[in-house]
């Protein structure tokens, strides 16, 4: 009895298939992993290496997408078997005598190798197509199936079909060459991949730095040789011994912008915390991203009004300074301005001119300020390390009631199993 036309294959069972091999095995798949590859070094022994025959995608990329793993080869190699390998190749393919399956081979970075019977990924092959197969895989594949033909018929048959799959013998100087790649930059840990996919699914960490657009903060020192304090209602919460260049409240302040950045961050990039950072629901990101373009549209309307008047109100703030010391000057005049004057008795002009020159040397210029404002935006992927902070579920949880996070942490859980 053939038994079931679909079936669950994983490294266990496929070792212990292997295990019970009378004649040979042939195994195509783009890896191989531990359990087959140690039973066909076993099976090696019994029946002979020249009849098994050994097909993968040789590579690096092949091990860090989780389909087999080097020491697999390696296993194979000093068992005497030959492994070739065939670029690109994706099918699983195992013949055990003359029982056929072709089969989907697990990736372990999508997901761990474990099935359940109620999940089969193979199907059982008929013997007319297991012996087309051997005889169309590769010359080896070919002998074999020749060898263990029933009739001259059959193979005549054989010997007529020609092999469809090139492969080359892995050799010596590709192994190490691989085994070098590997040893410089390990795969991950495929169940650490998997376990933060779930969660990057979902969150996306994201960092907004606006730079270049709060003109309102420059201060300026007022030079020691006109430093007092005033009462002043216009000016004096800006006058002490530093004075701000620009109206906080101004119309050239960046206030109004960085209250709409803020409200942006708030609606979505809700904050985990001290230790987490911000965080965006992937699934809005299409929206925050519209939200960010609107931005950066104010933004860039600001500073083309900061150009086109910063300089007036640097003029005018430097002239409410002039205007609010010239009483005092007049009134009992600086001896650091009466000794540069041929009289002591100063006009209103000359304290005037005093007072600007002072001034001049400490007042930037407009394009001094002028920075080329800008939006910064950045993502960065969540990480296991993240995941593991203490608290972190807790605190997405509260940043996002509205998702069942239970749920994907059941998930992310999951994601642990452990591979063969």
């Amino acid at each position: 009895m053939l038994g079931p036309l679909f079936l669950s294959l994983d490294s266990a069972r496929l070792a212990n298939e292997i295990s019970r091999a009378e004649q040979s095995v042939c195994y195509t798949a783009p890896g191989i992993f531990p359990e087959p590859a140690n039973a066909l070094a076993w099976l090696a022994r019994r029946i002979g290496p020249e009849l098994i025959t050994v097909c993968l995608d040789f590579g690096e990329h092949v091990m860090r997408m989780g389909f087999g793993t080097l020491d697999s080869v390696k296993t194979l190699r000093e068992a005497g078997i030959e492994v070739r390998s065939t670029p690109g190749l994706r099918t699983g393919l195992v013949i055990i005598d003359d029982l056929g399956y072709i089969f989907t081979p697990t990736a372990l970075y999508l997901e761990p190798e474990e099935r359940s019977d109620a999940a089969p990924n193979a199907m059982r092959l008929a013997k007319d197509q297991i012996t087309e197969a051997l005889a169309r895989l590769s010359p080896a594949a070919k002998a074999i199936a020749i060898a263990f033909a029933k009739t001259e018929e059959e193979r005549e048959w054989i010997r007529e079909q020609a092999v469809e799959v090139p492969s080359v013998k892995v050799a010596d100087t590709d192994f190490a060459a691989v085994k070098k790649q590997i040893d410089e930059a390990p795969p991950v840990q495929f169940d650490v991949a998997r376990q933060v996919r779930v969660f990057s699914a979902y969150l996306q960490y994201v960092e907004l730095k606006l730079s270049g657009a709060a003109i309102q903060r420059h201060r300026l020192a007022i030079p020691p040789s006109i430093q007092k304090l005033g009462g002043s209602k216009d000016i004096e919460g800006r006058l002490k011994t530093t004075f701000d260049l620009i109206e906080k409240g101004g119309k050239l302040s960046s206030k109004k912008l960085e209250q709409e950045l803020n409200e942006i961050r708030r609606n979505f990039t809700p904050s985990l915390g001290k230790n987490h950072g911000r965080v965006l629901l992937k699934a809005q990101k299409a929206n925050f991203e519209k939200r960010i373009e609107a931005f950066k549209a104010d933004l860039t309307a600001h500073q083309t009004k900061v150009a086109d008047e910063l300089q007036g109100q640097l003029d005018e703030s430097r002239k409410q300074i002039v205007d609010y010391y010239l009483p005092r000057v007049q009134a009992m005049p600086p001896d650091a301005m009466l000794g540069q004057l041929l009289n002591d008795k100063p006009t209103e002009e000359d304290s005037r001119r005093w007072l600007e020159a002072e001034l001049y040397r400490v007042f930037p210029k407009a394009e001094a300020l002028i920075q080329k404002m800008q939006l910064d935006v950045q993502y960065k992927d969540v990480t296991f390390e993240t995941l593991n902070h203490e608290g972190f579920l807790a605190s997405v949880k509260e940043a996002f009631p509205r998702v069942d996070w239970d749920k994907t942490y059941h998930e992310f859980k999951a994601a642990a199993e452990k591979e063969p």
